[in-house]
């Protein structure tokens, strides 16, 4: 009749590895599903910083453009003053200090959207920096530490449930024989 505390002995340990078992299958399946979510965070963060240099350069492009417009429109403006000024028989200072006039105002032009570029940018760095800490956050919240039972912890914990279930099974054989 010994073979009641040793069918529990046998049940608690097997209930135990059991479930030590299926501990370490869902670590692993944690730290599986850890490194895909990390993989496409990165590919997501890569995409944002594309995203946003491109976004710089179509900026830079259109501020090039404009510059180009504004320097075309100049040398016109320019151009016709001096043209007017020649055929109306007129030279000297004020028509000297009309082109310069121009000059001036394409200068003070080019350096307004020179400055709005120079902020562009460092929007743009800003933009830049606050994705990388974005990026960074998130990957820190997807690496958590994942529960690795131990192996040391899984076999004392069979040796414990066994030695109680082949009590158990003891103490259930002295009931069944009172």
């Amino acid at each position: 009749m010994c073979t009641i505390p040793l069918a529990t002995l046998a049940l608690s340990a097997a209930s135990t590895t059991a479930g030590f078992v299926g501990q370490r299958q869902q670590a692993k399946q944690q730290r599986r599903y850890q490194n895909q979510a990390m993989e496409a965070e990165r590919q997501r963060a890569i995409q944002e910083q594309q995203s946003i240099r491109m976004r710089q350069a179509q900026e830079q492009e259109a501020t090039n453009r404009e510059l180009g417009d504004v320097a075309l429109k100049a040398r016109e403006a320019r151009s016709r003053a001096t043209t007017s000024a020649g055929e109306a028989g007129v030279a000297g200072m004020s028509v000297d200090a009309l082109i310069d006039d121009y000059t001036r105002q394409e200068a003070a032009y080019r350096v307004g959207v020179g400055r709005q570029q120079e902020m562009r940018d460092l929007q743009t760095g800003l933009a830049l920096t606050d994705a990388g800490f974005r990026t960074q956050n998130r990957m820190i919240d997807l690496n958590r530490p994942v529960n690795q039972p131990s192996f040391l912890t899984g076999a004392l914990n069979v040796a414990k449930s066994g030695v109680s279930g082949y009590r158990s099974g003891l103490e259930l054989k002295r009931e069944i024989n009172s």
